[in-house]
């Protein structure tokens, strides 16, 4: 057990008050971590709330909470923040980075390049998601992974190894969904409340941005743009975006397919995803974003034109390393 660990079970045990939190536009390793941390503060009989800038997604209403989700800032300043799955401390918005100033802040993620903004700062890129790394707290502090809490940290593991296709799922994230199914986990019934959450404005958005996708550097680059335009035209939301960049990683020729989505003006959100030694964390990187090795991103302050051809040019650089 590392040292910054047993930090945060030591300031779990003997203190009270906290505001968890994660990412802005969570999810489901984000929303996962979140509720699985308060099931475990609540089973200690600790005060908590559970904050997010964006809110609980739609298409995750479905999983049970131990509190609700809220989008303003309490009045009482918590004596503890803990932040979850945020790669620095503007992840999960303004508010929460000025509070990270004024109180004492425990951070636990897996992204690469996080650059320990907390107290205590429990960061571990091996893990498959933060719902593995909250579930070894529980397990620390006798709290059983089973009900509510085994959904959330299920969630969690799911959302962020691809249904258990990418390359972070380990023997250990295995088997700790092995137990937590010998606990009574509906598998199949999770599954199905994961997966059946579109809309039919989705499956139009998806229309409209596949219809778009292009190829560039002989094939190897995917890039789909979605358009503020296109949300107006289908009725659709960012919540609808999720996943798409997937299908164009799909195409056989693809080493790193490219999301970039209007934001708003001059505001381009941009994402990457490869397959195996492809490291797009390193080209988050240098645009200013971050993430992992096969799946991050960031924004760009600038006009989608200008993000297209930046990007563009950014990625080809890296994958001529790859030749």
């Amino acid at each position: 057990m590392t040292k910054n660990l047993e930090q945060i079970l030591t300031v779990i045990k003997e203190n009270d008050h906290f505001l968890v939190t994660a990412h802005a536009n969570p999810d489901g390793d984000a929303v996962g971590a979140m509720a699985a941390m308060g099931y475990i503060l609540q089973s200690l009989k600790k005060n908590f709330v559970l904050y997010n800038e964006s809110g609980l997604p739609q298409r995750l209403s479905w999983l049970k909470l131990p509190g609700p989700i809220i989008q303003e800032l309490p009045e009482q300043e918590p004596k503890w923040l803990i932040v979850l799955d945020s790669g620095d401390s503007s992840r999960p918005g303004e508010k929460i980075k000025n509070l990270i100033t004024k109180v004492r802040t425990i951070n636990i993620d897996h992204h690469l390049g996080n650059p320990d903004f907390g107290l205590i700062n429990w960061v571990e890129p091996r893990s498959s998601s933060v719902g593995e790394m909250v579930a070894q707290i529980a397990r620390k502090l006798g709290v059983p992974l089973r009900g509510p809490l085994a959904e959330a940290i299920y969630l969690a593991i799911a959302s962020d190894t691809g249904g258990f296709s990418f390359g972070n799922t380990t023997p250990e994230v295995l088997e700790l969904t092995a137990h937590l199914i010998r606990q009574g986990l509906d598998f199949g019934l999770v599954n199905a409340q994961m997966q059946k959450q579109w809309t039919i404005n989705k499956i139009k958005l998806q229309g409209k941005v596949l219809q778009g996708t292009e190829l560039h550097f002989n094939d190897q680059i995917g890039l789909i743009t979605i358009t503020e335009e296109m949300f107006k035209q289908t009725g659709s939301t960012v919540e609808d975006c999720e996943g798409l960049v997937n299908y164009v990683r799909n195409i056989k020729s693809v080493k790193v397919a490219i999301s970039l989505r209007e934001d708003g003006a001059e505001k381009i959100k941009f994402s990457l995803r490869s397959y195996g030694k492809i490291d797009v964390q390193q080209m988050a990187s240098s645009l200013g974003g971050g993430g992992h090795k096969n799946a991050s991103g960031g924004t760009l302050e600038m006009s989608l034109s200008q993000a297209k051809e930046k990007v563009l040019d950014t990625v080809s650089q890296y994958l001529s390393k790859y030749e």
